[in-house]
């Protein structure tokens, strides 16, 4: 007997209803995601690690490239356009041109892309790291752990979105010691520890005792010298209990989530997601200060807190400054 449209559909149906978790996993959302370094970098680590809880709740299919050059990031991206993916996350300051290049060419895929540019209509939403409240929190924490008012900061790249957490941690220093004063250097690299540790050593061979670890390896070379560090975007306190004070966290949850429910609702457009980054959303939070919870003196953690809660309340806000930071030491 030739099966008519009709047997089919009834097929088809006792199908589904045998076996209702095949449908289920059809119907999850395709995301795919660029990383021009490894998983294991600061950033990079918060997106992948947001995207993956999704993953475990069973909301989404996650496939994910690491280690994708410049030259390349392109033709991955058109790869996993054309591959069926509804969304597609990546970080795109050093391939600005190609990502929105491409995301013109599929203007039914969706993508959030991290970016120091605006939202490109139709489908190009962008996100950053806007944490510089709780850097401003570690700031008057360092200010306070100085003894020698001599600070070292050592960052990837000049950019808007390291800039502007490191003129934050130098005002909330300030706040807690004024006398304080900052060696600030630039390694030019997204992941380069030993770079970092180089570039770190130099400084507290020129007296610093605190030095604001924005890249991995700053932290090593306070721990093998007995010096100090204040973390970013992770909590590394774990591996550097007696080294890392405390850390301003970046929360990427709150990012991720909203953009698989535009997605998922047929509502994903053009957008700033900037905003969920900050504490208000949740997107970032000072680190539990753990080990060092009575190392810190009491006045300053009290200083401290009252500014958390006065961010929290919207009472103070902390001032984004995307210039590149100087030097103060003399």
């Amino acid at each position: 007997m030739i099966p008519t449209r009709r047997h089919l559909l009834a097929l088809a149906a006792a199908l589904a209803a045998a076996a209702p978790g095949l449908a289920l996993a059809q119907a999850k959302m395709k995301v795919a995601a660029v990383y021009t370094v490894p998983f294991e970098q600061q950033w990079v680590s918060r997106i992948h690690k947001a995207l993956k809880a999704a993953e475990g709740r069973g909301e989404i299919e996650y496939k994910a490239s690491e280690n994708v050059a410049n030259a390349d990031y392109e033709r991955v991206l058109r790869e996993y356009a054309t591959g069926g993916n509804q969304l597609i996350i990546g970080e795109s300051f050093a391939v600005e041109a190609a990502a929105r290049k491409v995301a013109k060419d599929f203007p039914k895929v969706s993508f959030l892309m991290g970016s120091s540019g605006k939202p490109q209509a139709p489908n190009f939403s962008v996100f950053d790291n806007y944490i510089q409240e709780p850097a401003y929190l570690s700031g008057m924490i360092a200010g306070g752990m100085t003894k020698s008012n001599k600070i070292g900061l050592v960052g990837g790249f000049p950019i808007p979105e390291v800039n502007r957490l490191m003129h934050a941690f130098m005002a909330g220093a300030r706040e807690t010691n004024p006398k304080v004063e900052f060696t600030v250097t630039f390694i030019n690299s997204w992941f380069d520890p030993p770079k970092a540790k180089e570039a770190a050593f130099a400084m507290i061979d020129k007296g610093a005792d605190v030095l604001y670890a924005e890249r991995f390896g700053v932290s090593d070379a306070a721990k093998e010298r007995g010096k100090l560090a204040v973390g970013n975007v992770i909590n590394t306190q774990d591996k550097y209990p007696e080294t890392v004070v405390t850390s301003a966290l970046w929360n990427m949850e709150p990012t991720i989530d909203r953009a698989l429910k535009m997605v998922k609702d047929g509502k994903f457009a053009a957008e700033d997601y900037g905003q969920y980054s900050t504490m208000k959303f949740k997107g970032s939070e000072l680190a539990p200060l753990g080990t060092f919870e009575k190392k810190i003196p009491a006045d300053i953690v009290t200083k401290m807190r009252a500014k958390e809660k006065a961010i929290q309340e919207g009472r103070f806000a902390v001032k984004v400054d995307d210039s590149q930071p100087k030097s103060t030491a003399k």
